[in-house]
């Protein structure tokens, strides 16, 4: 077998016949030089509008995650629900999500990653379109529906960076990264201002659900047509190299005995936990500030004043612009200095944005203007760790666990992260409030949004601890030497093999 086979699947289902065929792969046509060349089988062409495929589907995901969350105090009042049961739109939806994600892991190992990913993305659509029709007396099913949106998302996010990591490599690998995850802060921004939009002119929040399922039927056809699947390593791997695929076992435990990986997961947990209270929880908090301090009028009729949900979406969109790109460019930078750059860049991120938001919780009550601007502050520092976590996953796992590692990481930082935290919050909110006061309903808010402040310092520490082990996981995952995994079998010159161990 030789090195550009190596990685290829034999798979009874879910296949792909054309997957690491180069240039036939694309359909009709002549192929092309450099397709012949492309050692993933993809050309510079087609891998270049595969990322932005992938990245138009991240954007429209968190869109559709955070348009709830645009509109939450309509929500809120249709259903007459309090703080601790609306974080559980949050909550269902990070759980299906979550849970779901190990199963895609192994199939995204295994099958077809482009077919995979229609089919979640055509039933997320689906699932989206059939929850802007529910009525007041059925909230049990806004929550069935949100939690199956979750089985979309599982079916993209534990994939579409494999797909990256096999196109690109290096410093490109890490820039196109970059590109992706441009669409996390710039989706989540416009599900805000979307939601908050529509909402004002059709004068019903049902109808800002309406919007992404189009938009997520137009990204199966992209992802059919233009996506091509490149092959599993084979763009970082020489070609005397063997890759053997191991069991899923085999894959978790290797994976737990890995410091970089496993810290640098508990790190990106919190950044889940603190983005994932301020996505629901933030424009609320904004708003009753304003009721709190007399700037504004308490929601008693449908549609809510919902500006708080548009400035925080177009902060977030900067601020994510800002943050990914300037954590990229300051660990490219440092990397010149210590090979230690990329978990010292996450850790100052969340080191720094947690005085940030503590003060932007603070004057919430004193100056709308200085809140804001904290705000600014703090999610651009906590939006630095998005490309650089996922950069630090792919280069200290080896091709053939990849998506069984993004899985791993998707639940940890799921569960204990942005799955628990809105509703935390909520219940917390709760049970701090003395009276139904306009008072009560911002302090008590106020006080419980206090907690992301702690757990981001918490992530900063892992961050810190992940810097001590990342330069011998790298040169591990980058030689692939295990020690109880199936071996690596290297031609010798002659024909003859020998096996690393």
């Amino acid at each position: 077998m030789s090195g550009t086979d190596a990685s290829a699947d034999t798979t009874p289902f879910f296949s792909n016949d054309n997957e690491g065929e180069g240039p036939t792969a694309n359909g009709v046509g002549s192929p092309q030089p450099e397709e012949e060349e492309s050692v993933s089988g993809v050309s510079d062409k087609r891998a270049k509008l595969t990322v932005a495929v992938l990245c138009y589907i991240n954007l429209l995901n968190y869109m559709d995650r955070f348009t709830v969350a645009g509109v939450l105090p309509d929500i809120e009042l249709f259903f007459r629900i309090g703080d601790g049961t609306s974080g559980l739109l949050q909550t269902v939806f990070i759980c299906s999500y979550m849970f779901l994600a190990p199963l895609f892991g192994y199939l995204g190992d295994r099958y077809n990653r482009k077919l995979i990913m229609c089919v979640g993305i055509f039933f997320w659509s689906i699932v989206t379109l059939a929850s802007s029709f529910i009525g007041k007396d059925h909230f049990w099913a806004l929550l069935l529906t949100r939690g199956l949106v979750g089985v979309g998302e599982a079916s993209y996010s534990t994939i579409a960076p494999t797909i990256i990591a096999d196109l690109f490599v290096k410093e490109k690998r890490t820039n196109m990264l970059s590109i992706f995850y441009f669409a996390i802060p710039v989706g989540s921004g416009l599900g805000y201002i979307v939601g908050s939009k529509v909402d004002d002119v059709a004068g019903d929040w049902h109808w800002a659900l309406r919007v992404t399922p189009g938009l997520g039927l137009l990204a199966v056809i992209l992802l059919l047509f233009v996506v091509q699947e490149p092959k599993r390593g084979a763009i970082e791997a020489h070609p005397e190299h063997t890759l053997h695929r191991t069991s899923w076992l085999a894959d978790i435990k290797a994976l737990c005995r890995n410091p970089s990986f496993v810290l640098s997961t508990f790190g990106f947990t919190t950044v889940a936990f603190v983005t994932g209270s301020l996505a629901l929880w933030a424009p609320a908090f904004l708003f009753r500030a304003g009721v709190f301090t007399g700037e504004k009028q308490p929601c008693l009729k449908a549609p809510c004043d919902n500006s708080d949900s548009l400035i925080f979406g177009i902060i977030t969109v900067v601020t994510g612009i800002l943050g990914v790109a300037s954590g990229v460019q300051v660990s490219k930078k440092l990397r010149t200095r210590t090979p230690r750059a990329d978990p010292l860049v996450c850790a100052a991120g969340l080191l720094l944005a947690a005085p940030f938001l503590y003060l932007s919780i603070m004057f919430a009550q004193a100056s709308t203007v200085a809140t804001y601007a904290f705000i600014f502050l703090g999610e651009t520092f906590l939006s630095m760790n998005w490309a650089i976590v996922a950069d630090i996953l792919l280069y200290v796992v080896i091709p053939t666990r990849r998506s069984t590692a993004e899985a791993f990481q998707i639940v940890l930082s799921h569960l204990l992260g942005d799955a628990i935290s809105p509703y935390l919050i909520g219940v917390v909110s709760d049970s701090i409030k003395k009276s139904d006061s306009y008072m009560w309903e911002f302090r008590s808010l106020q006080i419980s949004m206090l907690l992301c402040c702690f757990v981001a310092v918490v992530g900063g520490a892992f961050f810190l601890a992940t810097a001590l082990f990342i330069e011998k996981d790298r040169h591990l995952a980058e030689n692939y030497v295990p020690s109880d995994d199936a071996p690596i079998v290297v031609p010798k010159r002659g024909g003859s093999t020998k096996v690393l161990v």
